[in-house]
């Protein structure tokens, strides 16, 4: 016994470090994402306070393709925002990218458009790669380098905040994350866009007196909650909005053409940005992936995350593959000693119950990977049934081998007899008389016995029906657990074989009855059988495989018989209407008419009991 609990432990820990490395090697990680996002990501009612003002086709339409536009189209917009002084915005977010000079008078323009707004955000970018960082002599390689960064032009940043744009996909391309900050060659940190709009927002929200330009040196959010980041900065993004909730149709030709009320943004935040196609600046997002979120939607939805504070935290992925590790191999252990059903809805439970607990920690700010947990234990669990299986495979081959010895030696005798005739796979029909005999309720007797003692019962028990069988001339087929099964008419043709197998069924149950007897004393416990018997064709030969056969028949006739046996109550012999035709008034007969209903069967078959011989 020891020895086979150090294999189940060696195999279950096998198993359970397979399926931590395929983890770790990303083999779940799509489905993992796919399940997350769907069942993390809902939206929810908005706030109303952030409005999408957009470049769209109209305005493409109006003034051009974009890359021709100059400055004075959005120091055109900024100015229609600030034609009403008693209605102006809280925070206006520019994302676009004004670098560099280009004419000083438009350039001028919108730089003062800007200042008299007094409220303005514009967008900056940072370039990144691998470098090489030589620390004495040491080297390392830092893939996380900044590059280049630009900004906007000296005059349009003296008079706003400024926040970068940069995004950072998942692997799959998926938009999950907000980059908090980045940071500058000459190691400065800039905040990003939607960090610089809540923080301003909430600032004048409060009360306080700043313009964007001081928020420029305000680098340590004093203001807003900031949410926890990991060693670049990253933070997961709880989406509340899918593409559209931001934007109402209202178009910058719109706003510059007057045709827009202030009372439509007044005191709210204001994104200015792409929303056409032709742009490219749309990504894919988890709470919308069959539809793409245009980049400035994005930067709304990133502002709405840190005004509501709603942050979550992403588990270390150690601790969890630690977690697939030892749930794997505890569930292996315990797998290889349940049944299947009990295996199968464990299974279940385990899947469900962590999918609603990966959702509940969700809520409670915790991001879980959903999918590692049930992927392991569903994989364990087939890994288990495919194990069971050949292992059950090879216990019932070794219990065959076991009983070939009780195999009439009739079957021996005919098959030296009649040579390689008698091998021949395809066997040959003929009509049989078959018997299957079965304890009642033996699975139950047994549960309270040692193991000794059930081996002691069933081979006693054995030995008394095979020796009926071979008493009354019978071929004794196969013992299959507690039943036995044996037919007569075959290898060797014979006399009168539904005789035969009546009278060896008679013999069964009177010893049977006698065996129950000392079975009481012995042991505590009854012997009850039941015995089917029937009548008709079947295919009897040496079937099996070139290494290994077995002599047996096949065929309806058997199943018949063996139906009939299962029905049978104890003490019991129910037979075929065709037995009792061809015995006529030899025996006593009882028809239960078809009040029996026998699997495989056609209504309307007779099932008749055996009362006894005239």
């Amino acid at each position: 016994m020891k020895k086979t609990i150090i294999q189940q432990l060696m195999v279950a820990a096998l198993v359970a470090a397979i399926i931590t490395g395929i983890t770790y090697l990303g083999a779940f990680d799509w489905l993992d994402n796919r399940i997350a996002d769907n069942l993390f990501q809902k939206k929810e009612a908005s706030s109303g306070q952030i409005v999408v003002i957009g470049i769209d086709e109209e305005a493409l339409q109006e003034y051009g393709p974009f890359q021709n536009w100059d400055r004075s189209i959005m120091a055109s917009a900024l100015e229609a925002l600030n034609a009403d002084p008693e209605n102006k915005p809280a925070v206006v977010a520019v994302d676009t990218m004004y670098s560099g000079n280009t004419e000083e008078a438009v350039d001028q323009r919108l730089a003062k458009a800007a200042e008299e707004l007094g409220c303005v955000v514009v967008g900056s970018s940072g370039s990144f790669g691998s470098t090489t960082e030589i620390n004495g002599d040491t080297y390392s390689i830092n893939d996380y380098s900044m590059l280049s960064y630009e900004e906007s032009y000296e005059e349009l940043k003296a008079v706003t905040a400024t926040g970068h744009i940069n995004a950072m996909y998942d692997s799959d391309g998926v938009l999950r994350h907000s980059i908090l900050y980045v940071t500058t060659e000459d190691g400065k940190k800039v905040y990003s866009m939607p960090e610089r709009v809540a923080e301003l927002y909430y600032r004048l929200q409060n009360g306080e007196s700043i313009s964007p330009k001081d928020l420029n040196n305000t680098l340590d959010g004093s203001g807003i909650v900031l949410p926890p980041t990991d060693s670049r900065g990253r933070y997961y993004v709880a989406y509340t909005s899918e593409p559209g909730d931001f934007y109402d149709g209202v178009s910058i030709k719109d706003l510059i053409n007057g045709e827009v009320p202030s009372d439509y943004f007044a005191g709210k935040i204001v994104f200015i940005g792409p929303y056409a196609a032709g742009l490219q600046d749309n990504v894919v997002t988890p709470i919308a992936r069959a539809k793409n979120m245009y980049g400035v939607e994005y930067q709304a939805n990133v502002v709405q995350q840190l005004l509501d504070g709603n942050f979550k935290r992403e588990a270390k992925d150690n601790r969890q593959y630690f977690l697939v590790f030892l749930l794997c191999f505890v569930f292996m252990l315990l797998f290889q000693k349940l049944k299947l059903l009990p295996s199968t809805l464990l299974t279940a439970a385990v899947i469900v119950a962590w999918i609603c607990f990966s959702a509940f920690c969700y809520d409670k700010g915790v991001v879980l990977h959903p999918f590692w947990i049930p992927a392991g234990v569903a994989i364990v669990y087939v890994v288990t049934v495919v194990y069971n299986y050949l292992k059950s495979r090879a216990e019932k081959r070794a219990v065959t081998q076991t009983f070939e010895r009780y195999v009439d030696t009739a079957i021996v005798n005919e098959l030296l007899k009649e040579g390689k005739d008698a091998l021949d796979l395809s066997g040959k029909s003929c009509e049989i008389a078959v018997l299957f005999v079965d304890i009642r309720g033996f699975t139950t007797m047994s549960e309270g016995m040692s193991p000794e003692t059930v081996v002691a019962i069933l081979n006693e028990y054995l030995t008394m029906t095979s020796e009926c069988v071979r008493n009354n001339k019978g071929t004794l087929d196969k013992f299959v657990g507690d039943c036995t099964m044996a037919f007569w008419g075959a290898p060797l043709e014979m006399e009168d074989p539904i005789y035969h197998a009546l009278l060896c069924a008679k013999d069964i149950i009177d010893g049977a009855a006698e065996l129950s007897k000392s079975f009481m004393e012995r042991y505590g416990v009854p012997l009850n059988v039941g015995v089917g018997v029937n009548y008709g064709p079947a295919v009897v030969g040496d079937i099996g495989s070139v290494r290994r056969r077995d002599y047996t028949a096949i065929g309806d006739t058997v199943n018949t018989a063996s139906r009939l046996e299962s029905n049978a109550p104890a003490g019991k012999i129910y037979i075929s209407r065709e037995v009792a035709n061809r015995m006529g008034d030899r025996i006593r007969t009882t028809s239960l008419g078809a009040t029996i209903k026998l699997k495989g069967k056609a209504e309307g078959f007779e099932v008749l009991e055996l009362d006894g011989f005239n």
